[in-house]
């Protein structure tokens, strides 16, 4: 019979699948274009909309819940998201999409930002790696399930089911999740870095929406506003009492160079799930709901490395095993970048699940070294940090390389365009084995 723990950690890991299960979303992108009658390039603000929001409010968000609660947090994520999900499917113009998927990046912001602390919460800090190879396998699960079932949903209901069908999954997650334990909490009076968060939402804001507007005349402006922005935001946190990030870890050897190479890998990865949904429903002929699965399987190999790499971490160095995950990774782009019409689907797949499981051996050695480099009570920040750095890639790759897709396929067409990009990203992760495999100066 399950354990209370066991159960708790079950339910944190439901609840958070909100968030990855938005992969569904991706699959239905066709569905959306068709619906309101819009070009490709202009999907991109539905991922834009939902990440940019939740990318400048994570660690603000993370470190509200170091000072006043994680489960609280966690909790009122929870309901954000069921009536954000419920707004989105009922949404009768592209406009009002737009807007929800933003209502959406907050209840993400408040669920993913404590979601790392309240899963290694439950257990003792030995046990820290292995945790989070649970909570990695969730966020994966998220993913694999996302497109299998967003295919069937739509190919049944049409697009809003993609946002419907998590309502239900918030409710319960919310019913079900009862007597967390608590954290340690710092000590003193809580104080929360307005001006920080405020600084640092805005210099994320700015960052994103310059590389959106690159080749027109607002990227400049942007670009200046980012960095007034960033540099206010390291001269509030230098003097703030209680920072929103202590400045100071990423002076530790190697730490900003993993956070450099986490990000790039993952700014390579979401090549797959903004050009593979095209590929897969233009190229193979297959089903939605087969096209769907075979874009699935990419996660079920971060869900198979998420177990592999909580259990590995203690016998092999959690460093190196960021230099295979990135090797992993780039192999499978470069896999990717061959497919032709004619591609065999097992092939399809294994290129895939080569990719995702690099992916996933990644996110959960970095995750553990992040969450070590910070004290216990600081592991609201520490989730957050974790997952900023990976959505940053992930916002950056949906405005740089549709960008870059978009002036290929112009010249080219569309499969050579998406070979040359695949070949393009392969070669990030790559390039970041190399560096992360240099040994640090201390």
């Amino acid at each position: 019979m399950m354990d209370r723990r066991a159960w708790q950690m079950l339910m944190i890991g439901l609840g958070t699948a909100l968030v990855p299960l938005d992969s569904a979303v991706n699959i239905a992108f066709p569905a959306i274009t068709a619906r309101f009658g819009l070009a490709i390039q202009d999907i991109q603000w539905v991922v834009i909309c939902y990440l940019l929001t939740y990318i400048s409010l994570l660690l603000a968000v993370g470190r509200i819940g170091d000072l006043f609660g994680h489960a609280l947090v966690f909790r009122i994520g929870l309901v954000w998201s069921a009536g954000a999900l419920l707004l989105s499917a009922l949404a009768p113009s592209y406009p009002a999409l737009l807007a929800c998927r933003v209502l959406q990046g907050v209840g993400a912001a408040l669920v993913l930002s404590c979601g790392p602390a309240l899963s290694t919460g439950l257990y003792d800090e030995e046990r820290r790696s292995r945790v989070l190879g649970v909570y990695t396998m969730c966020w994966a699960l998220g993913m694999a399930l996302g497109p299998w079932i967003g295919g069937a949903l739509v190919q049944a209901w049409g697009w809003p089911a993609v946002f419907w069908f998590r309502v239900p999954i918030a409710i319960l997650a919310l019913v079900l999740l009862r007597d967390l334990p608590r954290m340690p909490r710092h000590t003193g009076p809580a104080s929360f870095d307005f001006l920080g968060a405020g600084l640092l939402a805005l210099a994320l804001l700015a960052l994103l929406m310059s590389f959106n507007r690159l080749g027109h005349w607002l990227v400049l402006p942007l670009g200046f506003l980012s960095l007034a922005a960033f540099l206010g935001f390291f001269w509030q946190e230098r003097r703030a009492s209680q920072p929103i990030l202590d400045l100071r870890m990423f002076s530790a050897p190697g730490f900003a160079r993993l956070n450099v190479a986490y990000l790039l890998t993952n700014l390579a990865g979401f090549t797959v799930w903004l050009l593979v949904p095209y590929y897969l429903t233009r190229e193979t002929g297959l089903t939605l709901t087969a096209a769907g699965a075979v874009l699935a399987t990419g996660s079920f190999g971060m869900t198979a490395a998420a177990l592999a790499g909580g259990r590995l971490i203690g016998r092999i160095a959690a460093g190196r095993l960021t230099v295979i995950g990135a090797l992993l990774t780039g192999i499978g782009l470069a896999a990717t970048s061959t497919w032709a019409p004619g591609t065999a689907t097992p092939f399809l797949i294994g290129a895939l699940l080569v990719q995702g499981f690099g992916i996933g051996l990644f996110q959960v050695a970095y995750t553990d070294l992040v969450a070590a480099a910070m004290p216990r009570e600081s592991r609201g920040v520490a989730g957050s940090l974790a997952m900023l750095t990976r959505t940053i890639g992930t916002v950056s790759a949906a405005a740089l390389l549709l960008l870059l897709f978009q002036r290929l396929a112009a010249d080219s067409g569309f499969l050579p365009a998406f070979r040359q990009s695949f070949q393009l990203a392969a070669v990030l992760p790559l390039a970041m084995a190399g560096v992360l495999a240099l040994r640090p100066r201390r």
